[in-house]
């Protein structure tokens, strides 16, 4: 692998839509309420027991996606737009999207979770191809 390759700029700013979109996609407002109400566990609150770690481990699991997603939009030849969103599409259609399906259906959370969770992974993959294909 070649990391030289890597926009290393592009890759901190998919960190940062990452976060946003997933602010925006789990907000009171939006799908949380519905999230929250399967997976909650009858918690209170959501990871409120060690935050430092959720958020740390959530930045650097973007940050690795974003690089991983870099080598791949490179080694796909996506120079464009379409191309990147595409890659990004392939990529979660591949890997994302099947293993949330067998996680969420042998967890008995159905359909409805795995389409909001694999859903934010979709917003993400689908904006980090544009953005690492367009910014070079």
């Amino acid at each position: 692998m070649d990391f030289s390759v890597v926009n290393w700029l592009a890759v901190l700013a998919c960190v940062v839509v990452s976060m946003v979109s997933g602010f925006l996609w789990y907000h009171q407002k939006t799908l949380f309420p519905a999230w929250w109400q399967v997976v909650g566990g009858g918690r209170a609150e959501p990871g409120m027991e060690n935050m430092g770690v959720t958020w740390a481990m959530t930045v650097l699991s973007s940050f690795v996606q974003a690089v991983a997603m870099s080598l791949m939009v490179n080694v796909m030849g996506s120079i464009t737009a379409g191309s990147g969103a595409l890659t990004g599409f392939m990529l979660w259609l591949g890997f994302i999207a099947p293993t949330y399906l067998v996680n969420k259906l042998f967890a008995g959370h159905g359909f409805k979770i795995w389409a909001i969770e694999a859903g934010n992974h979709l917003l993400n993959f689908v904006l980090f191809g544009i953005i690492l294909a367009v910014w070079r």
